[in-house]
């Protein structure tokens, strides 16, 4: 499970450093083999472990094809999706096209999703999280199966 705002710096080759309390469950899971494509709705990075991403693709790929969403999600997320090996420092180094479309730069935000990690630039993690709460704050509707959640 992973869960968490984690800031981190990318290095001029465009390697990041997982968090030192990941890299165990990461190792054990899939031994550092993981995968990141984009997210088809935010300018930011999904990181799966090998294992997550294959039900993932696999649910995918049995999706009809004939269906012109359908087929765009299908070349989107599989088609960037990329595969990657955490390193002996715990590192992963992310491909200049996802960088790119992520917007990627020095300062980047790894966010824990439970099985999950988004990957934002820092300046748009802060803009986005920022229009969350102006929507909370604006009285923005709730879904119904969260209104009966008590935290």
């Amino acid at each position: 499970m992973f869960r968490g705002v984690n800031p981190i710096n990318l290095d001029a080759k465009g390697r990041m450093a997982i968090p030192t309390r990941y890299r165990e469950r990461i190792a054990e899971r899939c031994e550092g083999q993981m995968v990141a494509t984009i997210d088809t709705e935010a300018r930011c990075l999904l990181l799966y472990t090998l294992p997550e991403w294959e039900v993932i693709q696999a649910k995918i790929e049995a999706l009809s094809s004939f269906n012109a969403e359908t087929r765009r999600i299908q070349r989107l997320l599989i088609g960037h999706a990329t595969d990657l090996e955490m390193d002996g420092s715990g590192r992963l180094l992310l491909p200049a096209p996802l960088r790119d479309y992520a917007e990627l730069d020095k300062k980047v935000v790894l966010l824990g999703q439970g099985k999950k990690f988004e990957i934002w630039s820092e300046a748009l993690w802060t803009q986005t999280r920022d229009a969350y709460l102006q929507e909370v704050e604006g009285g923005g509707v709730m879904p119904e199966e969260l209104q009966s959640l008590s935290l």
